[in-house]
Protein backbone atom coordinates (compact mmCIF):
# COMPACT_ATOMS: atom_id res chain seq x y z
CA UNK A 1 0.00 0.00 0.00
CA UNK A 2 1.69 3.24 -1.00
CA UNK A 3 1.67 5.50 1.99
CA UNK A 4 1.86 9.33 1.31
CA UNK A 5 5.39 11.24 3.11
CA UNK A 6 6.25 14.40 3.84
CA UNK A 7 9.22 15.80 1.38
CA UNK A 8 13.00 16.93 3.06
CA UNK A 9 14.72 17.37 0.32
CA UNK A 10 18.00 19.29 -0.38
CA UNK A 11 17.86 22.87 -1.09
CA UNK A 12 21.00 24.26 -3.71
CA UNK A 13 22.50 22.46 -6.10
CA UNK A 14 25.63 23.46 -7.46
CA UNK A 15 26.05 25.15 -10.87
CA UNK A 16 27.56 22.77 -13.19
CA UNK A 17 25.48 19.74 -12.02
CA UNK A 18 21.98 22.38 -12.74
CA UNK A 19 23.48 23.15 -16.46
CA UNK A 20 23.72 19.03 -16.69
CA UNK A 21 20.33 18.12 -15.50
CA UNK A 22 18.93 21.14 -17.88
CA UNK A 23 20.68 19.26 -20.75
CA UNK A 24 19.70 16.39 -19.47
CA UNK A 25 16.38 16.82 -19.77
CA UNK A 26 15.85 19.02 -22.84
CA UNK A 27 17.79 16.44 -24.79
CA UNK A 28 16.05 12.24 -25.51
CA UNK A 29 17.77 9.63 -25.11
CA UNK A 30 17.16 6.91 -26.83
CA UNK A 31 13.79 5.01 -26.33
CA UNK A 32 13.73 0.95 -26.20
CA UNK A 33 10.38 1.06 -27.74
CA UNK A 34 9.62 2.51 -30.91
CA UNK A 35 6.78 4.39 -32.37
CA UNK A 36 6.01 6.96 -35.02
CA UNK A 37 9.63 8.47 -36.21
CA UNK A 38 11.51 6.36 -33.77
CA UNK A 39 9.72 7.76 -30.53
CA UNK A 40 7.39 6.15 -27.93
CA UNK A 41 3.84 4.45 -29.13
CA UNK A 42 1.59 6.83 -27.03
CA UNK A 43 -1.11 4.97 -28.50
CA UNK A 44 -0.15 1.97 -27.16
CA UNK A 45 0.62 3.65 -23.53
CA UNK A 46 -2.55 5.31 -23.41
CA UNK A 47 -4.67 2.07 -23.89
CA UNK A 48 -2.81 0.26 -21.78
CA UNK A 49 -2.70 2.79 -18.90
CA UNK A 50 -6.77 3.02 -19.38
CA UNK A 51 -6.41 -1.21 -19.24
CA UNK A 52 -4.84 -1.47 -15.77
CA UNK A 53 -7.93 0.03 -14.24
CA UNK A 54 -10.30 -3.34 -15.09
CA UNK A 55 -7.68 -4.75 -13.36
CA UNK A 56 -8.42 -2.64 -9.77
CA UNK A 57 -12.33 -3.26 -10.61
CA UNK A 58 -13.83 -4.57 -7.29
CA UNK A 59 -17.91 -6.02 -7.63
CA UNK A 60 -19.19 -7.97 -10.08
CA UNK A 61 -17.56 -7.62 -13.92
CA UNK A 62 -19.00 -6.72 -16.63
CA UNK A 63 -19.22 -8.83 -19.53
CA UNK A 64 -17.09 -6.97 -21.66
CA UNK A 65 -14.37 -7.45 -19.07
CA UNK A 66 -10.75 -7.12 -20.74
CA UNK A 67 -8.60 -8.08 -18.27
CA UNK A 68 -9.70 -11.77 -18.17
CA UNK A 69 -7.60 -12.98 -15.20
CA UNK A 70 -9.70 -10.72 -12.28
CA UNK A 71 -13.20 -11.84 -11.66
CA UNK A 72 -16.04 -10.78 -9.61
CA UNK A 73 -14.75 -9.94 -6.34
CA UNK A 74 -16.17 -8.23 -2.32
CA UNK A 75 -19.88 -8.41 -3.86
CA UNK A 76 -21.01 -8.10 0.05
CA UNK A 77 -19.23 -5.01 0.47
CA UNK A 78 -21.50 -2.45 2.58
CA UNK A 79 -24.32 -5.45 3.78
CA UNK A 80 -22.85 -4.82 7.44
CA UNK A 81 -23.90 -1.34 7.32
CA UNK A 82 -26.77 -1.91 5.84
CA UNK A 83 -25.91 -0.68 2.11
CA UNK A 84 -24.54 -1.18 -1.19
CA UNK A 85 -20.81 -0.69 -1.38
CA UNK A 86 -19.82 -2.99 -3.93
CA UNK A 87 -17.87 -1.61 -6.88
CA UNK A 88 -15.34 0.90 -7.04
CA UNK A 89 -11.26 0.12 -7.13
CA UNK A 90 -8.60 -1.34 -5.01
CA UNK A 91 -6.45 1.68 -4.90
CA UNK A 92 -2.91 -0.28 -5.44
CA UNK A 93 -2.06 -3.99 -4.40
CA UNK A 94 -4.07 -4.66 -1.28
CA UNK A 95 -7.54 -4.96 -1.55
CA UNK A 96 -8.67 -2.88 0.35
CA UNK A 97 -10.99 0.25 -1.18
CA UNK A 98 -9.79 3.48 0.24
CA UNK A 99 -12.33 6.47 -0.65
CA UNK A 100 -9.86 9.54 -0.85
CA UNK A 101 -7.22 7.92 -2.89
CA UNK A 102 -10.49 6.62 -4.85
CA UNK A 103 -12.02 10.17 -5.25
CA UNK A 104 -8.92 11.80 -6.07
CA UNK A 105 -8.25 9.36 -9.04
CA UNK A 106 -11.53 10.17 -10.42
CA UNK A 107 -11.03 13.57 -10.50
CA UNK A 108 -7.76 13.11 -12.23
CA UNK A 109 -9.25 10.96 -14.93
CA UNK A 110 -12.34 13.63 -15.59
CA UNK A 111 -9.58 16.32 -15.74
CA UNK A 112 -7.63 13.85 -18.25
CA UNK A 113 -10.66 13.77 -20.35
CA UNK A 114 -12.18 16.92 -20.54
CA UNK A 115 -8.55 18.70 -21.35
CA UNK A 116 -7.57 15.96 -23.67
CA UNK A 117 -10.01 13.69 -24.62
CA UNK A 118 -10.38 14.86 -27.94
CA UNK A 119 -7.03 13.34 -28.17
CA UNK A 120 -7.75 9.79 -26.84
CA UNK A 121 -9.42 8.74 -30.42
CA UNK A 122 -10.83 5.13 -29.63
CA UNK A 123 -9.57 4.94 -26.04
CA UNK A 124 -11.88 8.15 -25.70
CA UNK A 125 -14.65 5.36 -24.51
CA UNK A 126 -12.68 3.22 -22.00
CA UNK A 127 -11.52 6.04 -20.29
CA UNK A 128 -15.15 7.30 -19.88
CA UNK A 129 -16.16 3.41 -18.34
CA UNK A 130 -13.21 3.73 -15.66
CA UNK A 131 -14.27 7.26 -14.93
CA UNK A 132 -18.27 5.59 -14.61
CA UNK A 133 -16.71 2.60 -12.64
CA UNK A 134 -15.61 5.00 -10.05
CA UNK A 135 -18.75 7.44 -9.75
CA UNK A 136 -21.54 4.93 -9.62
CA UNK A 137 -19.18 3.38 -6.62
CA UNK A 138 -19.04 6.97 -5.33
CA UNK A 139 -22.91 7.36 -5.57
CA UNK A 140 -23.22 4.48 -3.58
CA UNK A 141 -20.93 6.19 -1.18
CA UNK A 142 -23.32 9.17 -0.61
CA UNK A 143 -26.79 8.17 -0.94
CA UNK A 144 -27.52 9.14 2.54
CA UNK A 145 -27.56 13.02 3.46
CA UNK A 146 -24.86 13.95 5.83
CA UNK A 147 -22.83 10.39 5.87
CA UNK A 148 -19.83 9.24 3.18
CA UNK A 149 -18.57 5.88 3.28
CA UNK A 150 -14.84 6.53 2.89
CA UNK A 151 -13.09 2.72 3.42
CA UNK A 152 -14.24 -0.39 2.87
CA UNK A 153 -12.19 -3.34 4.53
CA UNK A 154 -9.57 -2.93 7.54
CA UNK A 155 -6.62 -2.52 6.43
CA UNK A 156 -4.44 -4.12 9.34
CA UNK A 157 -6.03 -7.49 8.74
CA UNK A 158 -6.07 -7.03 5.27
CA UNK A 159 -2.09 -6.32 4.62
CA UNK A 160 -1.64 -9.33 7.42
CA UNK A 161 -2.77 -11.43 4.37
CA UNK A 162 -1.65 -12.00 0.84
CA UNK A 163 -4.42 -13.35 -1.42
CA UNK A 164 -6.66 -12.87 -4.56
CA UNK A 165 -9.56 -10.40 -3.76
CA UNK A 166 -11.87 -13.32 -5.42
CA UNK A 167 -10.51 -15.30 -2.03
CA UNK A 168 -10.90 -12.13 0.64
CA UNK A 169 -11.92 -13.18 3.98
CA UNK A 170 -10.72 -10.34 5.73
CA UNK A 171 -12.80 -8.11 7.42
CA UNK A 172 -14.97 -5.80 5.28
CA UNK A 173 -15.93 -3.06 7.38
CA UNK A 174 -17.30 0.26 6.10
CA UNK A 175 -15.98 3.19 7.64
CA UNK A 176 -18.08 5.91 7.33
CA UNK A 177 -17.78 10.11 8.26
CA UNK A 178 -20.74 11.95 9.28
CA UNK A 179 -22.13 15.10 10.81
CA UNK A 180 -20.59 13.82 14.36
CA UNK A 181 -17.21 12.41 12.95
CA UNK A 182 -16.45 15.14 10.28
CA UNK A 183 -14.08 14.59 7.12
CA UNK A 184 -13.97 17.22 5.37
CA UNK A 185 -10.67 16.71 3.34
CA UNK A 186 -12.27 13.29 1.90
CA UNK A 187 -15.59 14.71 1.12
CA UNK A 188 -14.29 17.57 -0.53
CA UNK A 189 -12.35 15.43 -2.81
CA UNK A 190 -15.35 13.52 -3.48
CA UNK A 191 -17.23 16.53 -4.36
CA UNK A 192 -14.70 17.52 -6.52
CA UNK A 193 -14.91 14.26 -8.13
CA UNK A 194 -18.08 14.28 -8.56
CA UNK A 195 -18.35 17.20 -10.09
CA UNK A 196 -15.52 16.97 -12.77
CA UNK A 197 -17.31 13.58 -13.51
CA UNK A 198 -20.81 15.65 -14.35
CA UNK A 199 -18.64 18.06 -16.90
CA UNK A 200 -17.20 14.59 -18.56
CA UNK A 201 -20.91 13.07 -19.07
CA UNK A 202 -22.55 16.43 -19.65
CA UNK A 203 -23.28 15.99 -23.54
CA UNK A 204 -22.97 12.32 -23.20
CA UNK A 205 -25.38 11.59 -20.51
CA UNK A 206 -27.12 14.81 -19.18
CA UNK A 207 -29.35 12.62 -16.86
CA UNK A 208 -26.37 11.58 -15.24
CA UNK A 209 -24.39 14.35 -15.39
CA UNK A 210 -27.13 16.18 -13.11
CA UNK A 211 -27.22 13.24 -10.69
CA UNK A 212 -23.72 13.53 -10.56
CA UNK A 213 -23.46 17.32 -9.67
CA UNK A 214 -26.43 17.45 -7.46
CA UNK A 215 -24.55 14.85 -5.76
CA UNK A 216 -21.31 17.32 -5.38
CA UNK A 217 -23.29 19.94 -4.03
CA UNK A 218 -24.73 18.26 -1.24
CA UNK A 219 -21.85 16.64 -0.37
CA UNK A 220 -19.45 19.67 -0.63
CA UNK A 221 -22.27 21.56 1.81
CA UNK A 222 -21.87 18.20 4.39
CA UNK A 223 -18.14 18.93 3.46
CA UNK A 224 -18.03 23.10 4.51
CA UNK A 225 -20.56 22.49 7.20
CA UNK A 226 -18.76 20.02 9.21
CA UNK A 227 -15.36 20.98 9.06
CA UNK A 228 -12.20 18.78 10.22
CA UNK A 229 -10.47 15.98 9.15
CA UNK A 230 -11.14 12.64 8.99
CA UNK A 231 -8.15 10.59 9.97
CA UNK A 232 -9.21 12.74 12.93
CA UNK A 233 -12.50 10.61 13.20
CA UNK A 234 -11.14 7.40 11.88
CA UNK A 235 -7.05 7.10 12.89
CA UNK A 236 -7.06 3.93 13.48
CA UNK A 237 -8.51 2.65 10.09
CA UNK A 238 -6.87 5.27 7.87
CA UNK A 239 -3.84 6.00 9.35
CA UNK A 240 -0.95 5.52 8.61
CA UNK A 241 -1.98 4.31 5.13
CA UNK A 242 -4.01 7.20 3.58
CA UNK A 243 -3.41 9.60 7.03
CA UNK A 244 -4.74 13.00 6.27
CA UNK A 245 -1.18 15.09 6.42
CA UNK A 246 -1.58 17.96 5.09
CA UNK A 247 -5.09 18.99 6.38
CA UNK A 248 -8.37 19.31 4.94
CA UNK A 249 -8.82 23.34 3.62
CA UNK A 250 -7.18 22.39 0.70
CA UNK A 251 -9.74 19.76 -0.09
CA UNK A 252 -12.54 22.46 0.28
CA UNK A 253 -11.14 25.00 -2.32
CA UNK A 254 -10.71 21.80 -4.53
CA UNK A 255 -14.24 21.00 -4.46
CA UNK A 256 -15.51 24.61 -4.49
CA UNK A 257 -13.29 24.93 -7.76
CA UNK A 258 -14.41 22.30 -9.48
CA UNK A 259 -18.04 23.23 -8.20
CA UNK A 260 -17.89 26.76 -9.98
CA UNK A 261 -15.91 25.09 -12.90
CA UNK A 262 -19.06 22.62 -13.14
CA UNK A 263 -22.15 24.35 -12.16
CA UNK A 264 -20.82 28.36 -12.93
CA UNK A 265 -22.85 29.31 -10.22
CA UNK A 266 -21.53 33.10 -8.47
CA UNK A 267 -21.75 31.24 -5.23
CA UNK A 268 -18.60 29.17 -5.44
CA UNK A 269 -16.65 32.02 -6.80
CA UNK A 270 -17.70 33.99 -3.67
CA UNK A 271 -16.44 31.13 -1.69
CA UNK A 272 -13.13 30.90 -3.40
CA UNK A 273 -12.34 34.35 -2.99
CA UNK A 274 -13.81 34.50 0.38
CA UNK A 275 -12.28 31.95 1.84
CA UNK A 276 -8.71 31.60 0.16
CA UNK A 277 -6.46 33.13 2.81
CA UNK A 278 -8.68 31.25 5.53
CA UNK A 279 -7.96 28.12 3.52
CA UNK A 280 -4.26 28.55 2.83
CA UNK A 281 -4.72 28.76 -0.87
CA UNK A 282 -1.09 29.68 -0.97
CA UNK A 283 0.62 27.29 0.86
CA UNK A 284 2.92 24.46 -0.52
CA UNK A 285 1.81 25.73 -4.04
CA UNK A 286 4.68 22.92 -5.24
CA UNK A 287 2.66 20.42 -4.34
CA UNK A 288 -0.36 18.12 -5.98
CA UNK A 289 -1.87 14.40 -4.87
CA UNK A 290 -3.88 12.73 -3.23
CA UNK A 291 -3.37 14.54 0.08
CA UNK A 292 -2.17 18.11 -1.32
CA UNK A 293 -4.58 20.04 -3.56
CA UNK A 294 -2.74 23.24 -3.81
CA UNK A 295 -0.61 23.52 -6.75
CA UNK A 296 -3.57 21.57 -8.91
CA UNK A 297 -6.04 24.67 -7.33
CA UNK A 298 -3.91 27.20 -8.68
CA UNK A 299 -3.43 25.91 -12.33
CA UNK A 300 -7.33 24.65 -12.57
CA UNK A 301 -8.11 28.64 -11.53
CA UNK A 302 -5.42 30.15 -13.15
CA UNK A 303 -7.65 28.87 -16.60
CA UNK A 304 -10.07 31.83 -16.34
CA UNK A 305 -7.52 34.30 -15.44
CA UNK A 306 -5.79 33.03 -18.66
CA UNK A 307 -8.54 33.20 -20.71
CA UNK A 308 -9.81 36.59 -19.29
CA UNK A 309 -12.81 35.49 -17.79
CA UNK A 310 -11.58 36.12 -14.27
CA UNK A 311 -9.35 38.67 -13.18
CA UNK A 312 -10.51 37.91 -9.79
CA UNK A 313 -8.65 34.79 -9.63
CA UNK A 314 -4.96 36.80 -10.28
CA UNK A 315 -4.09 35.06 -7.29
CA UNK A 316 -4.01 32.05 -8.01
CA UNK A 317 -2.36 32.73 -11.28
CA UNK A 318 1.08 34.30 -9.59
CA UNK A 319 0.32 30.93 -7.25
CA UNK A 320 0.39 28.71 -10.16
CA UNK A 321 3.46 30.78 -11.96
CA UNK A 322 5.35 30.09 -8.50
CA UNK A 323 4.41 26.62 -9.38
CA UNK A 324 6.00 26.14 -12.70
CA UNK A 325 9.08 27.73 -11.53
CA UNK A 326 10.27 25.55 -8.33
CA UNK A 327 9.91 22.64 -11.12
CA UNK A 328 12.13 24.12 -13.66
CA UNK A 329 15.67 22.40 -13.41
CA UNK A 330 18.29 25.44 -12.40
CA UNK A 331 16.07 27.24 -10.81
CA UNK A 332 17.21 25.65 -6.84
CA UNK A 333 13.88 24.87 -4.79
CA UNK A 334 13.62 22.71 -1.34
CA UNK A 335 11.17 20.97 -2.33
CA UNK A 336 11.79 19.46 -5.67
CA UNK A 337 15.09 17.14 -6.49
CA UNK A 338 16.06 15.46 -10.04
CA UNK A 339 17.26 12.14 -10.37
CA UNK A 340 20.64 11.67 -11.79
CA UNK A 341 18.64 10.35 -14.96
CA UNK A 342 16.28 13.60 -14.96
CA UNK A 343 13.16 12.06 -12.90
CA UNK A 344 11.51 14.46 -10.16
CA UNK A 345 11.84 13.46 -7.36
CA UNK A 346 10.42 13.79 -3.87
CA UNK A 347 11.02 11.79 -0.78
CA UNK A 348 8.76 9.17 0.27
CA UNK A 349 6.76 6.51 -1.28
CA UNK A 350 5.37 5.85 -4.66
CA UNK A 351 7.40 8.65 -6.46
CA UNK A 352 5.82 8.23 -9.37
CA UNK A 353 2.52 9.42 -7.86
CA UNK A 354 4.54 13.25 -7.81
CA UNK A 355 5.77 12.73 -11.13
CA UNK A 356 2.81 11.73 -12.92
CA UNK A 357 0.46 14.15 -11.03
CA UNK A 358 3.08 17.40 -11.45
CA UNK A 359 3.62 16.41 -15.05
CA UNK A 360 0.09 17.11 -15.44
CA UNK A 361 0.15 20.03 -14.18
CA UNK A 362 2.99 21.14 -16.45
CA UNK A 363 1.12 20.16 -19.36
CA UNK A 364 -2.46 21.53 -18.79
CA UNK A 365 -0.71 24.63 -17.87
CA UNK A 366 1.13 25.16 -20.84
CA UNK A 367 -1.84 24.18 -22.74
CA UNK A 368 -3.95 27.42 -21.05
CA UNK A 369 -0.49 29.76 -21.71
CA UNK A 370 -0.40 28.64 -25.23
CA UNK A 371 -4.07 29.97 -25.98
CA UNK A 372 -3.40 33.11 -24.27
CA UNK A 373 -0.42 33.76 -25.86
CA UNK A 374 1.85 34.11 -22.61
CA UNK A 375 4.69 32.89 -20.58
CA UNK A 376 6.08 32.27 -17.01
CA UNK A 377 8.88 34.25 -15.88
CA UNK A 378 10.94 32.98 -13.10
CA UNK A 379 13.56 35.62 -12.26
CA UNK A 380 15.41 36.98 -14.91
CA UNK A 381 14.45 33.72 -17.01
CA UNK A 382 11.05 32.86 -19.06
CA UNK A 383 9.71 29.69 -19.47
CA UNK A 384 7.58 28.94 -22.63
CA UNK A 385 4.30 26.66 -23.05
CA UNK A 386 6.70 24.51 -25.36
CA UNK A 387 9.48 24.37 -22.31
CA UNK A 388 6.84 23.04 -20.44
CA UNK A 389 5.52 20.51 -22.43
CA UNK A 390 9.02 19.43 -22.91
CA UNK A 391 10.06 19.05 -19.57
CA UNK A 392 6.37 17.28 -19.15
CA UNK A 393 7.22 14.87 -22.15
CA UNK A 394 10.44 14.48 -20.40
CA UNK A 395 8.97 12.57 -17.40
CA UNK A 396 6.28 10.66 -19.81
CA UNK A 397 9.21 9.45 -21.74
CA UNK A 398 11.43 8.78 -18.72
CA UNK A 399 8.45 6.32 -17.09
CA UNK A 400 8.48 4.81 -20.91
CA UNK A 401 11.82 3.62 -20.88
CA UNK A 402 14.59 6.70 -21.35
CA UNK A 403 16.11 6.07 -18.29
CA UNK A 404 19.57 4.74 -16.91
CA UNK A 405 17.95 1.29 -16.80
CA UNK A 406 16.32 1.50 -20.28
CA UNK A 407 13.44 -0.35 -18.38
CA UNK A 408 9.97 0.77 -18.61
CA UNK A 409 7.72 1.41 -15.64
CA UNK A 410 4.52 0.56 -17.50
CA UNK A 411 3.91 -3.34 -16.95
CA UNK A 412 3.60 -4.39 -20.59
CA UNK A 413 5.19 -1.28 -22.76
CA UNK A 414 8.17 -2.14 -24.37
CA UNK A 415 10.83 -4.60 -23.67
CA UNK A 416 11.60 -4.55 -19.99
CA UNK A 417 9.39 -3.65 -17.69
CA UNK A 418 8.70 -4.40 -13.79
CA UNK A 419 7.96 -8.38 -13.11
CA UNK A 420 7.30 -8.74 -9.66
CA UNK A 421 5.22 -6.32 -8.83
CA UNK A 422 4.01 -5.97 -5.42
CA UNK A 423 0.14 -6.32 -6.23
CA UNK A 424 -1.93 -9.28 -4.71
CA UNK A 425 -4.12 -10.63 -7.37
CA UNK A 426 -1.29 -10.07 -10.36
CA UNK A 427 1.10 -12.15 -8.60
CA UNK A 428 -0.84 -15.16 -7.46
CA UNK A 429 -2.04 -17.72 -9.70
CA UNK A 430 -5.69 -16.20 -11.55
CA UNK A 431 -9.25 -18.40 -10.22
CA UNK A 432 -8.90 -20.10 -13.87
CA UNK A 433 -5.43 -21.77 -13.47
CA UNK A 434 -5.63 -22.42 -9.51
CA UNK A 435 -9.84 -22.36 -9.35
CA UNK A 436 -9.11 -23.82 -5.30
CA UNK A 437 -9.27 -20.88 -2.83
CA UNK A 438 -6.18 -19.37 -1.62
CA UNK A 439 -5.98 -19.04 1.84
CA UNK A 440 -4.63 -15.98 3.88
CA UNK A 441 -1.26 -17.32 4.42
CA UNK A 442 -1.06 -19.59 2.44
CA UNK A 443 -0.06 -16.70 -0.41
CA UNK A 444 3.09 -15.98 1.78
CA UNK A 445 5.32 -18.20 -0.89
CA UNK A 446 3.67 -16.27 -3.77
CA UNK A 447 4.49 -13.25 -2.29
CA UNK A 448 8.36 -14.57 -1.73
CA UNK A 449 8.67 -16.16 -4.70
CA UNK A 450 12.20 -14.89 -7.14
CA UNK A 451 9.63 -15.56 -9.93
CA UNK A 452 7.56 -13.08 -12.10
CA UNK A 453 4.15 -12.55 -11.15
CA UNK A 454 1.97 -14.74 -13.24
CA UNK A 455 -0.78 -12.27 -14.40
CA UNK A 456 0.45 -9.43 -16.36
CA UNK A 457 -1.81 -6.33 -14.68
CA UNK A 458 -1.02 -4.39 -18.10
CA UNK A 459 -0.49 -0.35 -17.79
CA UNK A 460 0.38 -0.73 -15.04
CA UNK A 461 2.77 2.10 -13.35
CA UNK A 462 4.88 1.39 -10.39
CA UNK A 463 6.27 3.01 -7.60
CA UNK A 464 9.59 3.88 -9.43
CA UNK A 465 12.73 4.05 -9.00
CA UNK A 466 14.63 5.63 -6.07
CA UNK A 467 16.53 9.14 -6.05
CA UNK A 468 19.66 7.33 -7.87
CA UNK A 469 17.69 5.77 -10.49
CA UNK A 470 18.26 2.77 -8.77
CA UNK A 471 14.99 -0.28 -8.82
CA UNK A 472 14.89 -3.63 -7.21
CA UNK A 473 12.03 -5.48 -9.07
CA UNK A 474 10.59 -7.04 -6.00
CA UNK A 475 7.41 -7.08 -4.18
CA UNK A 476 8.73 -6.73 -0.57
CA UNK A 477 10.02 -3.35 -1.77
CA UNK A 478 6.28 -1.98 -2.19
CA UNK A 479 7.55 1.55 -2.43
CA UNK A 480 9.06 1.18 -5.45
CA UNK A 481 7.04 -2.06 -6.85
CA UNK A 482 3.65 -0.79 -5.92
CA UNK A 483 1.53 0.17 -8.52
CA UNK A 484 -1.31 2.72 -7.77
CA UNK A 485 -4.62 4.31 -9.63
CA UNK A 486 -3.47 8.06 -8.59
CA UNK A 487 -0.01 7.41 -10.21
CA UNK A 488 -2.26 5.98 -13.43
CA UNK A 489 -5.16 8.70 -13.47
CA UNK A 490 -2.98 11.85 -14.71
CA UNK A 491 -0.93 9.86 -16.74
CA UNK A 492 -3.67 9.17 -19.06
CA UNK A 493 -3.96 12.59 -19.92
CA UNK A 494 -0.18 12.85 -20.88
CA UNK A 495 -0.31 10.13 -23.07
CA UNK A 496 -3.44 11.34 -24.59
CA UNK A 497 -1.87 14.91 -25.27
CA UNK A 498 1.71 13.77 -26.25
CA UNK A 499 -0.30 10.64 -28.75
CA UNK A 500 -1.42 13.56 -31.01
CA UNK A 501 1.50 15.60 -30.26
CA UNK A 502 4.19 13.27 -30.51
Amino acid sequence: MARKMMSSLPGNVPELRVLFLLLLLLLPLRPISGGDGGGHDYHTALHLSILFFEGQRSGRLPPDQRLRWRHDSALHDGSTAGVDLTGGYYDAGDNVKFGFPMAFTTTMLSWSIIDFGRNMGPELKHAIRAVKWATDYLLKATVIPGVVFVQVGDALSDHNCWERPEDMDTLRTAYKIDTSHPGSDVAGETAAALAAASIVFRSRDPQYSRLLLNRAIRVFEFADRHRGAYSSSLYRAVCPFYCDVNGYQDELLWGAAWLHKASRRRIYREYIMRNEVVLHAGDTINEFGWDNKHAGINVLLSKEVLMGKADYFESFKQNADEFICSLLPGISHPQVQYSPGGLIFKAGGSNMQHVTSLSFLLLAYSNYLSHANKVVTCGGKSASPALLKQLAKRQVNYILGDNPLRMSYMVGYGARYPQRIHHRASSLPSVQAHPARIACKAGSRYFLSPNPNPNLLVGAVVGGPNVTDAFPDSRPFFQESEPTTYINAPLVGLLAFFSAHP
